[in-house]
């Protein structure tokens, strides 16, 4: 089997392992570091040896093993026994083989709920659950919070010591606990598809696998709690945004950009379905950030061209989204918008402003974004130093390439 499938599968079936540890033992950060072995002895023998016959109970059954280890190098019988009973609940108590058939439900949602438990802080659900349930390394999650690595490190460890020290069952919670953690779920999964759709460092421009993760995962929620308008709106979110993802790049891997993409190459069975769950959920209310965004998604999918959009709908809703959840992010676009419906002066007027706010004043997007609306609005000398700006600052190899590319194409332009 070649690596990369191997790659794609284990990524999979990493969250459901570690769920299947932490139900049947507890232990979330010994059983992370067990699960992490046998993920890494799956990738040296599977790709020479062939699969085994049911690959997520041999990873199980090596986890296991390499976890009683650890226990046993780590801690007393009795007090890994006392804590084992802490976890389960007591008609769980006779651990099921370790080869035994998966179950029907998947632990992974199970796991996703359990990272979101109140006894964690928001930055610290978020965080634990892109490590465990999105696999993100501590390097990008740090970068999607803009806060140093070793921070993130510790926050990680401090989160996964609080939820082995809180002693909840690993189960899926019941309906009143449950709707206390779905702004939380739904938030987490709204950064694992942006991670995924807009990846923050390394050499490509997406990672297909974690949007098909963030997808996969707001589907199972979406089954769970079909009548939920904020769950409906996300996954219509994530429907409409991946549509566009194979006219992202060129034939070189370049990026480009939404208003040069060959629209028929987007996902057309995609839209249709967005489209569909948008148009639903938004007479349920109370109208929610993810339904908000979903519609100004439809607008874009929808749209035969960038100037054929129906722009000054897109800059009422943002106006809407900015009522119920302002960032500068939201500003940001907002602020396109009005460029795209008023003209770029009065885009830049409202970057002034935005410019004020420490949050995302020395983000790479303000500044690709200042530099495009000055390169449409005839200045070409700033837009070009704006670009040079923006490629410094961002952290993504393809963005860097885009905006380097757009800056040398200026100064094509405007040298004698």
């Amino acid at each position: 089997m070649p690596e990369k499938d191997v790659e794609d599968l284990l990524r999979h079936l990493a969250p459901q392992v570690l769920g299947a540890l932490v139900r049947r033992y507890g232990h979330f950060d010994t059983a992370e570091d067990a699960v992490q072995e046998a993920l890494l002895a799956a990738a040296t023998r599977w790709p020479a040896e062939g699969l085994p016959e049911n690959p997520r109970a041999w990873l199980i059954t090596v986890a296991s093993r390499r976890l009683t280890d650890l226990l046993r190098a780590e801690q007393a019988r009795r007090r890994r026994e006392d804590a084992v009973a802490r976890w389960a609940l007591p008609d769980q108590w006779l651990a099921p083989a370790a080869d035994r058939a998966p179950p029907d439900s998947d632990d992974t949602l199970v796991l996703l709920f359990l990272c979101c438990h109140p006894a964690l802080s928001p930055a610290s659900q978020i965080a634990l659950t892109l490590r465990a349930v999105g696999g993100l390394g501590s390097t990008e999650i740090a970068r999607a919070f803009l806060v140093p690595e070793a921070t993130m490190t510790r926050r990680i460890s401090r989160a996964k010591q609080r939820i082995r020290e809180s002693g909840v069952p690993f189960r899926m919670p019941p309906p009143a606990e449950r709707a206390g953690r779905l702004a939380a779920v739904l938030h987490v999964l709204y950064l694992i598809f942006n991670e995924g759709y807009a990846s923050t460092t390394g050499p490509a421009l997406y990672r297909t696998e974690l949007c098909a993760e963030a997808i996969r995962l707001a589907r199972m929620l979406h089954r769970l709690l079909p009548d939920d308008a904020e769950v409906t709106g996300l996954l219509a979110l994530m429907l409409l945004t991946d549509a566009r993802r194979p006219a992202r790049t060129g034939p070189d891997g370049a990026l480009v950009p939404m208003a040069e993409q060959d629209r028929s190459r987007w996902d057309a069975g995609q839209i249709a379905e967005g489209v569909a769950l948008v148009s639903a959920a938004l007479p349920r209310g109370p109208t929610g950030q993810y339904q908000v965004q979903a519609a100004i998604a439809a607008l874009h999918d929808e749209a035969p061209s960038a100037e054929a959009t129906d722009w000054p709908q897109i800059v009422a809703l943002y106006e809407v989204l900015l009522r119920i959840a302002a960032n500068p992010v939201v500003a940001l676009n907002h602020a396109v918008a009005v460029a795209m419906a008023s003209g770029p002066r009065a885009g830049l007027h409202l970057l002034e402003r935005l410019a004020t706010d420490d949050r995302i004043a020395d983000d790479h997007r303000l500044h690709a974004v200042r530099a495009h609306l000055l390169e449409l609005a005839g200045d070409r000398p700033a837009a070009r130093v704006a670009y040079a700006t923006a490629a410094r600052r961002a952290t993504a190899l393809p963005q860097q390439r885009y905006l380097n590319a757009r800056a040398a194409r200026l100064i094509t332009t405007t040298e004698p």
